[in-house]
């Protein structure tokens, strides 16, 4: 009888193995118009196995590049699994990328075939202009593609395919721990994407370590909604499976409410700005009376904090009829079944974790790099500190430079950059520390976040100031969607805000603001004064050289497609900077 409750597993295609060999038994979840249908771990197995017989029917060899562009549906695993099962590399790309960045990255990567959705990524690719070590392409939907083979006929086979083979699970026992696995391309925040290479000893590891504490079994479902090619997203894919769990695919967010409310996930795993809305929602539907209740509801909630924060249920009346009439009803908002609710990819901001955490949701906050496979730290059920991104993970070691930079070593920290030999060089210390560029503390085993070491602001007086917890502070306003704190080399601290557009459309038509247009609304008076009021109510947590002197509100909604964003919802700060240099400028009196 399989131990769901351990990881211990050496490469990925363990990991396959044991969620493949449970039969007749649903470990994928997929829309199909308004209707949930699952796959069994058979109809996986066999799915892998038909296109590991493509693959090496192309000639694919142990060691060759294979790139993924596809939007997250239960295919992206068995593309995943089955590049991997033969020995394999893959490269996993956003399916927001334009055709010259997904170009970019698969010549660097030098990849032989590449899988993509459908038709829209294939047009993609088609432009994406020559790639010289390019021979094989595959489309998982059916159709007709010039020099392109559709998987959906590859696909029919399958079922042919799905008893368990000697032979092919023989296959996936002859990749090592110490082969690469996977060259994951970060998101270019600072410049062009490196491909970060991860070993399966890397992955692996990071897998055994992380879940510890987390209690994921057999039977728990999670809705698979942050891009697959972000990995974290990845990471989770692989515990579920590795803890005999099921995953429901959702190749649109916008359809994230209603997916929640059909699936009734056990984990939920999002980036902050996810939870920073589920906020903002609730918030903007109690007005009047409901308004009153939530916020005694929330003053219940703080007063049984320690309870709260040790895992407790509250026993007061009180307590228990605030749960009735409001924390039950968030909970419905998740589904109504979710115990595990994971952060990552960005700080979540004590703001927002004491707001849940008051609502009787304690959420886990974590931390991790795609270089270290991801996950370095995490809070869990055996430890837990709101405002920290919880204990390091065991096979880590971690130490705090002099600047307060966070330096970790260990089995899941990656090799290197793909072909970048001097930039790998430049990530780690003299004595092998990888330099995670984060600024942190260590204190009681528990690790805090206090910004990226690249993007702290010094100002013309030499004084630093810390954007990304000023930054959580002003999202905390339904009226925020995204915030730049800028003023390096500058006298002062100034604010670019993005405007979440649908709740300013609702507070600009209840303040008597007619106009519709966002070029218009930004400019009107009565929403000017009402951003500067929000700038002023966080000012006033600030010390001086930190607090913001001029706000700037934007006539655009930041996001991944218009580029201010990265797929994991992180600001793109030099998009952004390079985009509103004029703004900045007007706003410093053109200094």
């Amino acid at each position: 009888m399989i131990d769901y409750s351990k990881l211990e597993f050496a490469t990925i295609n363990d990991v396959f193995e044991r969620m493949s060999h449970q039969g007749e038994t649903p470990v994928a979840m997929w829309k199909s118009g308004s209707e949930w249908k699952e796959v069994s771990s058979q109809q996986m197995y066999g799915r892998v196995r038909a296109l590991v017989g493509l693959l090496q029917q192309w000639g694919i060899k142990r060691g060759d590049r294979v790139g993924l562009v596809s939007e997250n549906r239960w295919e992206w695993p068995v593309v995943d699994f089955a590049v991997l099962a033969m020995g394999g590399v893959d490269v996993p790309l956003y399916d927001t990328l334009t055709p010259e960045q997904m170009g970019y990255i698969l010549r660097d990567a030098g990849v032989r075939a590449v899988i993509v959705s459908n038709k829209l990524q294939y047009k993609k690719l088609v432009a994406a202009g020559e790639i010289p070590t390019l021979e094989f392409v595959g489309v998982l939907d059916e159709g007709e593609f010039d020099g392109a083979t559709s998987l959906g006929e590859v696909f029919k086979g399958a079922p042919e395919l799905e008893g368990i083979d000697a032979g092919f699970d023989a296959l996936l026992k002859e990749t090592k721990p110490e082969e690469l696995a996977t060259i994951v391309y970060t998101s270019g925040t600072t410049g062009d994407p490196k491909g970060v290479m991860l070993t399966h000893r890397n992955l692996a590891d990071n897998l055994r370590y992380s879940t510890v504490g987390l209690r994921i079994g057999p039977g728990d479902v999670t809705i698979s909604f942050l891009p697959l090619s972000h990995s974290l997203a990845r990471h989770l894919g692989y515990a579920i499976y590795g803890h005999g769990g099921k995953i429901a695919y959702l190749a649109k967010f916008d359809d994230l409410r209603g997916a929640m409310q059909a699936v009734k996930p056990q984990i939920f795993l999002a980036v902050p700005r996810v939870y920073e809305k589920i906020r903002q929602g609730t918030e903007a539907k109690s007005t009047g009376f409901k308004k009153k209740i939530l916020y005694w509801a929330m003053r219940q909630g703080k007063k049984h904090r320690k309870e709260l924060m040790a895992g407790k249920t509250p026993s007061s009346p009180l307590w228990k009829l605030a749960d009735k009439l409001v924390y039950s009803k968030l909970k419905e908002a998740f589904g109504g079944k979710a115990n595990i609710y994971v952060s990552g990819g960005a700080p979540l901001g004590m703001d927002s974790a004491e707001w849940f955490l008051d609502m009787g949701i304690r959420i886990f906050e974590g931390y991790g790099l795609t270089e270290t496979s991801p996950v370095i730290s995490r809070n869990t059920y055996d430890g837990y500190r709101i405002g920290t991104v919880g204990m390091v993970i065991p096979n880590l070691e971690l130490r705090m430079a002099e600047d307060g930079e966070i330096e970790v070593r260990g089995t899941t920290v990656f090799s290197g950059y793909w072909q970048r030999e001097e930039a790998s060089k430049s990530e780690f210390t003299a004595d092998g520390w990888f330099k995670t560029g984060d600024i942190g503390k260590y204190e009681d085993g528990f690790l805090s976040i206090t910004d990226r070491k690249k993007e702290l602001i010094k100002t013309s007086s030499g004084k630093y100031i810390a954007p990304q917890p000023i930054e959580g502070k002003l999202k905390a306003d339904e009226l925020v969607g995204n915030a730049a704190v800028i003023g390096d080399s500058r006298k002062f601290a100034a604010v670019l805000i993005s405007p979440d557009f649908q709740a300013l459309g609702r507070w600009a038509g209840e303040h008597g603001v007619t106009t519709k247009d966002p070029k218009e609304l930004v400019k009107d008076p009565k929403v000017k004064a009402q951003y500067d009021s929000i700038v002023k109510k966080v000012n006033a947590e600030l010390q001086d050289h930190e607090r913001i002197k001029k706000v700037g509100v934007m006539p655009e909604e930041w996001s991944i497609e218009g580029g201010e964003l990265t797929p994991s919802m992180k600001l793109k700060r030099r998009v952004i900077f390079d985009r509103y240099k004029d703004r900045i400028d007007a706003l410093y009196g053109g200094e």
